[in-house]
Parts: structure tokens; C-alpha cells; sequence
């Protein structure tokens, strides 16, 4: 059996600290603000994310793009080089030709690397949802799955993570066309929060409005511990409302202890191009159910 790195992009919202420990990779994803190009490492070297969200609190706008296949053809030649084979998790084609872009990039090079595997999977997946398939993709290799079982594995449980938002600001949502400038203002007017997941194709939809900041939360946790599968971690990110993430920590952190559930529940915080997207007060949580 080959060796195999795993590789993926900056929209996954992990910690850093996990690629490094599993010998992993990921690409930085780009974005645009106040007219300047950055570079989005997990480790946020170019901007860090409390500069990031001041800018976009006092409107400044951010703008995203596509890796493209140059920069996806450079950035894994040297693994091939090394001998090794790709396994790919890409952020979800719902949200971004990213995925294409890498399938592109993967035949065009192909030829040069005739004993090499290159393989991309489309995660369906968005923020520390397609984070948490990467630590799967982790766990597996280092448990001793070939790349190809580790593809397999992976494809059945994508499906499975399940993401739940709410954003207590609309602006960023009216800005990018996921809401209309009518239905932003009168959602501020009536203090509506809306709740969206992330559906079976990768798209982000609407699932419910609450009124109020604080119902909105308990909803998004409410349907967390639905359907729950306790052997993956549970992941809370968030833009810029650290206290929120603290408040659905506490609220699932009681839940879990009292019913014995045994998932571990891990802190993140959502990068710059997801969070040009959603703006600054997007709270999200991320498990593993039955089905989204």
C-alpha cells in the first residue's frame, strides 16, 4: 500500500494544530478586502481574524475567489514528487468551484505522474463541517486505512455531518443576495434570526426563523443533540460572538453530562471566507447524525 497525504482547504475552519499532528496539508483559500488581496492559512499569518471581523463590522466588504488549477498544480506537485498519493477533500461544490478546479488541475498533471494517485472528494460540506470530515480523514489514515478505503469512508459519511447556523446580523446575508434587502429590514424591525443548514447538495438553505437572539441559539442547539452519533466530536464555530459559542458550550456541554453522551466538543472559529459570506455574528454547530 502507498503512501498517501491528505490535503485540504482553508475553508475546513480546524485548528491548525490537527493538520500538523496527522502530517497533513492544507491549501489557503483567498479573499479581497478593503481592496487587498490575503491569503487565508489556518493559522491566520496574513490577517488575523480580529482584524478581519473589525474590518467587516464597520462595513467594510471581502470578497472571495476560487483556488485556481496553477496554484492547486504547484502547491501538490512536490507530494507527488516525494512519491506520494493525494487524497483531496474539497470544500463543497454547492459553495465554490474549487472542487472542479482541483479535479481539473489532478488530469492535467496526471500524465507526468503516471504511478501516482490523485484522488478529490467533494465534501458537501462547508466551514468546520468539512473540518470535522478532515479529522475523520485523519483518524482513518492513521488507523491504517489505504487511501482508497479512506475515500469510501469518507463519501458514506459526508452526507452524515450535519451544520446548523443562525447569524444575529443580516447585512452580510442581504450584501451576498442570500436575502433581500425587504425581508433584512424587516427582520431587524421584528428582531427575526434566521436558522439554515447546509442541505444534501451543499447549498446553504433556510430552516426556521426565531425571534430573538437567544431562541435562535437554543434552536441551533436544540437540533445539534438531535439524531446524534456520539463517536464524532462535536464542533462550535463562530465569526466574532465568542460569547455565543460560550453559551452553546455550556448548553450542550449540561445536555451531554447529563445524558452520557461522550462526544467531545471542540471550540473553533470561522475564517474569513466563509465569514465574508456570513458576516460577523454567524454561530455554528457541526455533528454526525443518521442523516443531514
Amino acid at each position: 500500500m502507498g503512501d498517501y497525504i491528505i490535503i485540504g482547504d482553508s475553508t475546513s475552519d480546524i485548528s491548525q494544530k490537527y493538520v500538523d499532528e496527522a502530517g497533513a496539508y492544507v491549501l489557503p483559500m483567498t479573499f479581497t478586502i478593503n481592496d487587498k488581496e490575503y491569503a487565508h492559512y489556518l493559522d491566520c499569518r496574513n490577517m488575523s481574524l480580529e482584524e478581519f471581523y473589525a474590518l467587516e463590522s464597520k462595513g467594510a466588504i471581502a470578497k472571495t475567489s476560487q483556488l485556481n488549477e496553477i496554484f492547486i498544480m504547484d502547491s501538490v506537485k512536490p507530494f507527488l514528487d516525494k512519491g506520494l498519493d493525494i487524497l483531496f477533500v474539497s470544500f463543497s461544490s454547492g459553495l465554490s468551484g474549487t472542487f472542479n478546479s482541483i479535479r481539473l488541475a489532478f488530469e492535467e498533471i496526471q500524465d507526468d505522474y503516471p504511478d501516482r494517485k490523485m484522488m478529490v472528494l467533494d465534501s458537501l460540506c462547508a466551514s468546520s463541517g468539512e473540518g470535522l470530515l478532515l479529522l475523520q480523514a485523519f483518524k482513518n489514515k492513521k488507523n491504517g486505512m489505504s487511501l482508497e478505503e479512506n475515500f469510501k469512508a469518507l463519501e458514506d459519511l459526508r452526507l452524515k455531518i450535519r451544520h446548523w447556523f443562525t447569524v444575529d446580523e443580516l447585512d452580510t446575508l442581504k450584501r451576498g443576495g442570500r436575502i433581500s434587502s425587504t425581508a433584512a429590514t424587516a427582520a431587524k424591525v421584528l428582531r427575526i434570526k434566521p436558522v439554515l443548514r447546509v442541505d444534501d447538495l451543499g447549498h446553504l438553505v433556510g430552516v426556521s426563523k426565531k425571534i430573538g437572539h437567544k431562541a435562535a441559539i437554543k434552536d441551533v442547539v436544540d437540533r445539534t443533540i438531535l439524531d446524534l452519533d456520539q463517536n464524532y466530536p462535536t464542533i462550535i464555530s463562530h465569526t466574532n460572538c465568542e460569547n455565543d459559542a460560550k453559551e452553546a458550550y455550556e448548553m450542550l456541554k449540561k445536555y451531554y453530562e447529563e445524558n452520557n453522551i461522550k462526544s467531545e466538543i471542540i471550540l473553533e472559529r470561522i475564517g474569513p471566507v466563509i465569514g465574508a459570506h456570513s458576516g460577523p455574528t454567524t454561530l455554528a454547530l457541526f455533528t454526525v447524525g443518521k442523516h443531514r
